[in-house]
């Protein structure tokens, strides 16, 4: 790409402008462009290929799941961005080139699934033969590149975030740019149904192919224009980074070691990786059943069951505009935090309840609930997180907690599927065996709850501080 406007080596003033709340919002539009990504292979891949083509829960969960157990290369891909600016940027140029990578990666993907279903379509029913085999490990492969990219352009996108913004504001940064992926939630679900809607249960395959191969065309296509969108210039003109870093002018400074050593200098870290890591898993462990419940519970159909997460976004929406500005300034980010992991708990069991009462109205507004529970769970974690982050390693420590929810997310996803196989086999009804998956998340909530009562953010902040300016003595040396 030819430099100019758009790549042009950073010239930094002493005085960089505050973020305001236009830019915010500009910069939700790339996590809008996620969460549409996500109503994609969470929202209508899980349930085509659960239902429609009818391959196992456990390995449809394993499949979805690889884009992020490929999430230790959040660490690497963060580092790089540290030390290594692309064209001149440190996050932006991350940012897109993932976006493009990972726009093509689910079209393919998509592709590589409809082979997967004449190979099965040929022995009447799922049966592991040579040519299953085979296509499983190119779905596998085409989902880990996806991951990948997702983990290259996410990382760069969160770090940028820490660049551009203060202590003080930190919670409305995210407020907004995670509402925006509300609204991307709420977005894909009404595209994705809308393309969807001609669909019965009676509709043939080709019908369906057609019809899943132009959401996979138009959806990736309009995710990559908003991360070109919400980005363009924005490091350049809000990104406090060089000022921050006292190694940005030594980048020979910033290796894989020595991020590493600032990484684990304190125990704190060690915590908060692990709260993340059980919660998100607990948030997460009904991603792969939530359609399927619909469906088999309900008897929603796909373009119904799909828009189920207009209810859920919703919920988040509202509640990422209010926790951002009012909960968090007056309860802290902890208590904040606390309060959504008992809410997220409460309702977990809502949802488990409602597929005893066949309401699909009740299972909505628990949707509706359990949205606004998670709204004020992640802002307050998503603000947490981005002060136990050090300036000169930003990337490195964005890698590291994209790490924790990644892998997490990946396990919630085969927990879910698996628990949910398990649940159909020994309970006697399908309520029962979906009711055990959100009974197993409210558990696992309150858990959560232990790890975040010990992180101490300022014990932090002195041990990190303490091992860069180790690093910088020993590069002295």
């Amino acid at each position: 790409m030819a430099s100019g406007d758009v790549f042009e080596p950073q010239t930094k003033s002493l005085s960089v402008p505050r973020v305001n709340l236009p830019t915010m919002f500009r910069l939700g539009l790339f996590q809008m462009g996620l969460s549409m990504m996500s109503i994609l292979t969470l929202g209508v891949l899980n349930r085509v290929m659960i239902q429609e083509i009818a391959i196992p829960a456990t390995l449809v969960a394993l499949v979805l799941a690889l884009p992020l157990f490929v999430a230790p290369s959040r660490i690497w891909f963060g580092q790089i961005s540290d030390a290594k600016p692309l064209w001149g940027y440190h996050r932006t140029a991350y940012v897109w080139v993932g976006a493009a990578i990972f726009a093509i990666a689910a079209f393919l993907a998509v592709q590589v699934m409809w082979q997967l279903n004449l190979a099965a379509s040929s022995t009447n029913g799922w049966v592991w033969t040579t040519q299953t085999i085979g296509w499983i490990a190119v779905l596998g492969l085409m989902f880990a590149v996806y991951g990948l990219a997702i983990c290259a352009s996410g990382t760069a996108f969160a770090a940028l975030l820490v660049d551009i913004s203060e202590e003080d504001n930190r919670s409305q940064v995210v407020g907004v740019v995670w509402s925006m992926l509300m609204v991307g939630i709420i977005i894909g679900a009404i595209i994705s149904s809308s393309l969807l809607k001609q669909l019965t249960p009676e509709a043939t395959v080709e019908t369906l192919q057609a019809a899943v191969n132009k959401l996979f065309i138009i959806v990736p296509a309009i995710v990559f224009g908003l991360a070109i969108a919400a980005t363009f210039g924005v490091e350049k003109k809000y990104s406090h980074y060089s000022s921050r870093s006292t190694l940005v002018n030594r980048e020979d400074s910033i290796t894989l070691g020595n991020a590493w050593k600032i990484l684990t200098a304190s125990p704190q870290t060690g915590l908060f990786f692990t709260f993340l890591v059980v919660m998100t898993l607990c948030l997460f462990i009904q991603d792969p059943v939530l359609e399927p419940y619909a469906g088999q519970v309900f008897g929603m159909p796909l373009a119904e069951s799909t828009k189920l997460n207009v209810f859920y976004g919703i919920g988040l929406l509202i509640a990422y505009g209010v926790t951002g500005f009012l909960i968090v300034p007056r309860l802290g980010k902890r208590r904040t935090t606390r309060l959504g992991c008992m809410l997220v708990a409460f309702c977990a069991l809502l949802l488990g309840i409602s597929g005893f009462t066949a309401n699909a109205a009740f299972l909505k507004l628990s949707l509706v609930l359990f949205g606004l529970a998670t709204g004020f769970l992640t802002t307050g974690a998503i603000s947490l997180m981005l002060d136990l982050t050090a300036a000169e390693a930003a990337g490195t420590f964005i890698g590291a907690w994209g790490l924790a929810q990644s892998i997490s997310r990946g396990i919630a996803v085969v927990i879910g599927g698996t628990v949910l196989d398990i649940g159909r086999r020994v309970l006697p009804n399908l309520e029962l065996a979906y009711g055990l998956v959100f009974a197993l998340e409210a558990v696992g909530m309150v858990v959560s709850i232990w790890f975040l009562n010990r992180v101490n953010v300022t014990e932090f902040q002195t041990n990190t501080k303490q091992a860069i300016a180790s690093v910088l003595e020993s590069d002295l040396d």
